[in-house]
């Protein structure tokens, strides 16, 4: 049996071993954590993320149940990482996008000058433009290209004739016409050439010293046909003008400054843009040109980007009284940095920008950009005024932050009122087939020459020919239902006539005519003599609660 002194000092050793050996594996564990996190830090570095992207793409390479060529890989990799920065701004240019971009920004490119569309599974001409080829060479509303160099149109999409029709200025295309009206198809070779798309798509007198400019798109030679027209108009006894910006998607910042330059004074801001490293403010630096003419600008929720910047920056300085509905609410500025193939190119959003009196208009996505599944949007309900920020403009009135550019006097576009929205939200998925009907009327009228001039009424015969047309096309709507849309129908029905049979003038003349937001431009600006006159009458009547849009708290 031990002793009891030798076992004390036996068991105390043993205590001294255990409390160093806890001691070591604590020390172990605390290096070992140490060493693991280095090790992790050092394996998330570039070349480590490289790497697992590399093995990600490898496995999806060899061993997805299909084939996927390497080049649709690395293009997938390239949309999806800009698809997760949640900006729907922000997007991959395959070589056909970053070719239509700039076209849409420069109003060039090669081919006849014609606009076109589908009807009855056929290219049809909506009408050619101006001092084209097409139109020197004869092409009319509503001719049917029946084949392109040879080959049928029958089936093809808007995406096909403008793949055929566009090429190398100088090139000779051959077409084969049906024209209503005429027996036999008629055959045109025509030469392409460079189209200019103008970006003043109309500019005339629509009133009494009042002038209308439709402002579609700022290319780069936007500013430049701003003036011209403006101009024009001027000779012709313009006192206001109409400025329309109302469908308008923006373009070139750059022109988007000048067009608001050209009615700013002197020294007077127009906008500031703010990036990651860089901020820059863009003054005025010309004379204002014409500052005896009243200015009222037409505005909608499909306006963004430079023409919310000319709309914000003429409001905050009490320039122009702003009508229509709400703006879409983009508030920032992209880039475009072209990639290594020479063919495609990312766009980025690279600023944001904010109005003279520090406006930021964006509207609030309706989810987060650290949502897993959905992409941040840039639609949103409106907030109500009450929960947007105020600001001010130079003589003091208030003005909104955030969810696009509140218009002075709000006016609800016809479409909405007059019932045409809810009648094509009716024929649902059936609206190809009623629009081909509604052509197939227009070019009857056309062969027929039925009508003698463009103000024509549309009459219970003709509503009847579309309902017999819609109906044998299986077109599902219920005729009582039809018959309670006749005012729509005919608007439709007289709107298509007038294009065919007269042209896009008479269109364009016609659906201004019907344009609830322009009648309230011109009624505002009616024995107006200033634009400080304009602009109280549109708070007044805002005031008395005389607009065309539910109101927000």
């Amino acid at each position: 049996m031990p002793s009891p002194d030798l076992t004390a000092a036996e068991g105390g050793r043993m205590r001294t071993r255990a409390i160093i050996a806890i001691t070591m594996l604590a020390f172990a564990l605390v290096l070992g954590g140490w060493l693991l996190q280095r090790g992790l830090r050092r394996s998330d570095t570039a070349d480590a993320r490289a790497q697992l992207f590399d093995e990600v793409r490898t496995h999806i390479a060899r061993n997805f149940v299909d084939s996927i060529p390497d080049s649709s890989l690395f293009r997938k990799a390239a949309e999806g990482l800009v698809r997760e920065l949640n900006d729907p701004h922000s997007v991959y240019l395959t070589a056909d996008k970053l070719r239509a971009l700039r076209e849409t920004i420069s109003g060039r490119y090669a081919g006849l000058g014609i606009q076109t569309d589908v009807r009855d599974g056929w290219i049809t001409i909506v009408a050619p433009l101006p001092g084209t080829p097409a139109e020197r060479a004869g092409i009319q509303p509503g001719d049917r290209i029946v084949s392109i160099d040879g080959k049928s149109t029958e089936g093809w999409t808007s995406d096909d004739a403008r793949a055929s029709i566009r090429g190398k200025p100088g090139s000779k295309i051959d077409l084969l016409i049906e024209r209503p009206g005429v027996a036999s198809r008629i055959p045109f070779t025509l030469v392409r050439d460079e189209i200019r798309i103008r970006s003043v798509r109309h500019s005339d007198m629509v009133g009494d010293g009042v002038g209308y400019i439709d402002l579609t798109v700022f290319s780069d030679s936007s500013a430049e046909e701003v003036h011209g027209a403006v101009e024009k108009l001027r000779t012709q006894g313009m006192k206001t003008l109409i400025l329309d910006l109302r469908a308008n998607p923006g373009g070139l910042l750059e022109q988007g400054i000048e067009v608001a330059d050209l009615f700013l004074d002197s020294g007077s801001s127009v906008v500031s843009v703010r990036g990651r490293t860089l901020s820059h403010s863009y003054t005025d630096g010309a004379k204002q040109l014409w500052p005896d003419l009243k200015l009222v600008t037409l505005v909608d929720d499909h306006s963004a980007s430079a023409a919310e910047i000319v709309a914000g920056a003429l409001q905050d300085h009490d320039r122009a009284v702003i009508v229509g509905s709400t703006t879409y609410g983009k508030g920032s500025a992209q880039s475009i940095f072209p990639l290594g193939d020479s063919t495609s190119a990312v766009k980025l959003t690279t600023e944001r920008w904010f109005t003279p009196s520090g406006r930021s208009i964006p509207k609030a996505p309706l989810s987060s950009a650290d949502d897993d599944d959905e992409s941040t949007r840039d639609t949103t309900a409106d907030l109500p005024l009450s929960k947007r920020e105020q600001f001010h403009t130079d003589d003091g009135r208030v003005v909104y932050g955030g969810g696009g550019i509140t218009p002075d006097l709000l006016v609800a576009p016809s479409d909405s009122l007059n019932g045409t929205r809810a009648f094509w939200r009716m024929i649902g998925a059936d609206v190809p087939k009623f629009r081909d009907a509604l052509t197939e009327i227009a070019l009857s009228a056309k062969a027929a020459k039925a009508e003698r001039a463009p103000d024509f009424v549309v009459t219970d015969s003709l509503r009847q020919s579309l309902w017999t047309r819609i109906a044998a096309k299986g077109v599902k709507l219920d005729r009582a239902r039809f018959d309670s849309a006749s005012a729509v129908v005919d608007r439709l029905i007289g709107l298509e006539i007038a294009r065919y049979s007269f042209g896009p003038e008479a269109e364009f003349r016609r659906r201004l005519a019907d344009d609830r937001v322009v009648s309230a431009a011109l009624d505002l600006s009616a024995g107006a003599p200033t634009e400080l006159d304009l602009l109280r009458r549109a708070g007044d009547r805002r005031a008395a609660k005389r607009e065309d849009l539910p109101k927000t708290p």
